[in-house]
């Protein structure tokens, strides 16, 4: 019998302890002779990142692990980190080359060998700083004896203080103790992403940046001639630009390539020969690449001579190069990441839906059945508790769209009061480059199935919309993210969807931001009741490279987001929610990871000072050898909890079974 209870009291089946279960899943999917190799998250070893891999040429091949704990598979490339492992060799000859998180060098190991007997070696010397090289992107040379990558080196104390380099690491292991033997390729930019070999091995592309550009913003194209002796020529410009982002490149032929680009606004495929002529394979106002925030992804992945598998805003799909078309594939599972492999006429990637999380999956083309290569959590609920995600365009105060993700509170055994509207947070996704997908959240479960609604906004800035849309935070974050998320929140409460009294908002790292800078804006200080921060920005002129609160990569990501220095000075006083808690329209809770060095705790730890003796309840959780967002099961359970027990204490409703949080006032 279904019960009447205010929303927000009801009792769920899904506890945190699910949520932080259900929290890892699989990353950085490939294959190589007839086996799938990925990483996979394990929040409850610490939140490492242990390499995978499964025989798909068996019947039944089930995943195995590569490397026992502690190894971690994982690296520091740009902070948010490069493919992390490449495979060479075939057979009894096979060995693996992969990054180790501790130390930031390469190894290589042998997969035959039972994971507990894995004897990894290292093939990069160890740095004289800590984490002072970084290897990510890995290839394997046409010669299989050096593995092919981007470093990074520390060459000073400040986080800008970084080099990079393409670089040759012989797998001989010489270079483990004498640095010398890492050979340079190139060093064409600040920033490249790892060097592809045409089928000849007579040539190398790779993409490279340069500040203040970031990789959606302008990229370029390069190609290199090969020698002889292994050494790249002097590099050619094929595409790309300031205004042009070329996001994956791939060669199709020993003198042509494949590249990702957007010279009209959307990323499309194009051809591109050795002298620069590119043609559009499929011309269509509709995203088939997104953002480089890691260095590695793959979009598409080439099926036959003129056919390709495509992400079309994450939804796999064919491009068909003779007819110039984009059709999307028949599959159950309509959310894919950029990690797509083709081999044996079976596509292979990371997949997830409405009902199921991330997993690694293969689809065989010609029969058209969809195999999972991973399973699903354990113990993930019955789908009565999940909410089915409703997509809704709203607009934002210009009369532009804003789509939006809404997720209704969800629950078999409950009902509202007939005259209850259901309290709602608002979910503000990172990047802020980033998007919202409608996939399984069991974070968003977790809270709409005890009777509080969640709307995910892809507010101005998302990307999979082209790049006019956005854009459209260029000069503007801080007021078109803030003014989109209050536009939809404010529209749910004038539907009667949301209750208007009992509105909050919430998110992390460039999301932390926005809900920070929401509770604090003159644009949206009405809306919202109070809202949850998690290890955000805070402070605009600290997160640059002048102010040294961030990282290399994004050292410069504010001067397109806001404007340069020091002509828009205003502008950063007037945002930053940093210099304004007192204009803070309610309580806060604040999330932090200690070992965040993209936004890094002093932010957060000045903020919440200012707010000692100003009488707004808050609480600041801090938790011990996290980065930048959460990996640890006990630090994804306590801080989901203390999460719920703050909006039932601010927005008036018990929630049973969790433990008070402590709020100071």
């Amino acid at each position: 019998m279904v019960k009447i209870a205010p929303y927000g009291t009801w009792v769920s089946p899904i506890a945190a302890e699910d949520v932080a279960r259900a929290s890892g899943g699989p990353r950085w999917a490939g294959g190589h002779d007839g086996q799938v190799w990925w990483v996979e998250l394990r929040p409850a070893e610490g939140g490492r990142m242990a390499l995978m891999r499964a025989d798909v040429t068996a019947p039944g091949g089930t995943p195995v692990p590569v490397l026992p704990a502690p190894w971690n598979a994982r690296n520091r490339l740009h902070e948010y980190g490069g493919r992390p492992f490449v495979v060479a060799g075939s057979g009894a000859d096979a060995r693996v080359a992969f990054t180790e998180w501790a130390d930031q060098r390469l190894y290589l190991a042998d997969p035959a060998a039972a994971a507990d007997e894995v004897d990894p070696v290292p093939i990069s010397p160890l740095a004289e700083r800590p984490h002072g090289y970084r290897y990510g992107d890995l290839r394997i040379s046409p010669d299989g004896a050096e593995v092919w990558c981007v470093r990074e080196t520390a060459t000073g104390d400040a986080p800008t203080d970084i080099r990079r380099e393409l670089v040759a690491v012989p797998t001989s292991g010489a270079a483990a103790t004498d640095p010398d033997a890492v050979r340079v390729l190139a060093a064409s930019h600040h920033f490249m992403t790892g060097p592809k070999i045409s089928p000849d091995g007579r040539r190398a592309a790779w993409l490279g940046w340069n500040h203040p550009n970031m990789p959606w913003d302008g990229t370029e194209l390069c190609v290199a001639e090969i020698g002889a002796d292994g050494t790249f020529g002097p590099h050619r410009v094929l595409a790309g630009g300031d205004t042009e982002a070329v996001c994956q490149v791939e060669w199709d032929s020993d003198t042509e390539l494949l590249a990702l680009t957007d010279p009209t606004g959307w990323w499309n495929l194009h051809r591109i020969t050795l002298d620069g002529k590119a043609t559009n394979l499929a011309p269509t106002e509709q995203e088939l690449g997104g953002p480089l925030w890691t260095v590695g992804p793959r979009w598409f992945a080439k099926l036959s001579p003129g056919r390709f598998a495509i992400l079309r805003s994450g939804t796999p799909a064919v491009l068909d190069e003779a007819a110039g078309t984009v059709m999307d594939m028949a599959v159950g599972l309509p959310s894919w990441s950029a990690d797509l492999w083709v081999a044996g006429g079976v596509l292979t990637g990371i997949a997830a839906g409405p009902r199921s999380e991330d997993a690694v999956v293969r689809l065989d083309l010609a029969a058209g059945e969809l195999t999972a290569v991973t399973g699903q959590p354990a113990q993930l609920p019955d789908p009565a508790y999940l909410p089915m995600p409703r997509e809704q365009i709203f607009t934002d105060p210009q009369g532009r769209p804003v789509p939006a993700f809404v997720y209704p509170p969800t629950s078999p055994d409950y009902a509202a009061p007939e005259d209850e509207r259901p309290p709602y947070v608002v979910h503000v996704h990172g990047g802020p480059t980033g998007s919202f997908h409608p996939e399984l959240s069991l974070t968003l479960a977790y809270f709409t199935s005890r009777g509080i609604g969640v709307v995910a906004v892809n507010y101005g800035g998302s990307t999979g919309y082209g790049r006019e849309f956005r854009e459209r935070l260029r000069g503007q974050w801080g007021v078109v993210d803030v003014a989109d998320c209050a536009a939809v929140a404010t529209a749910l409460a004038e539907a009667g969807q949301a209750d208007r009294e009992r509105l909050a908002i919430r998110g992390g790292s460039a999301g932390g931001w926005t809900s920070a800078a929401s509770l604090t804006s003159p644009i949206s200080a009405d809306v919202y009741r109070c809202g949850t921060v998690m290890y955000p920005i805070l402070d605009l002129a600290g997160w640059t490279a002048e102010g040294g609160q961030t990282h290399d990569f994004e050292s410069r990501y504010v001067e397109g987001l806001v404007g340069t220095l020091p002509e828009h000075a205003d502008r950063y006083a007037e945002r930053s929610p940093a210099g304004h808690a007192d204009r803070l329209a309610g309580p806060v809770l604040m999330l932090q990871g200690l070992e965040d060095q993209i936004c890094p705790p002093v932010q957060a730890d000045e903020f919440i000072a200012g707010l000692d003796g100003s009488g707004i309840p808050h609480a600041y959780l801090t938790f011990d050898g996290e980065q930048h967002g959460f990996r640890k099961a006990e630090t994804v359970r306590a801080a989901l909890e203390a999460e719920l027990s703050f909006y039932g204490q601010i927005l008036g409703f018990t929630t049973p079974g969790v433990a008070k949080l402590d709020l100071t006032t």
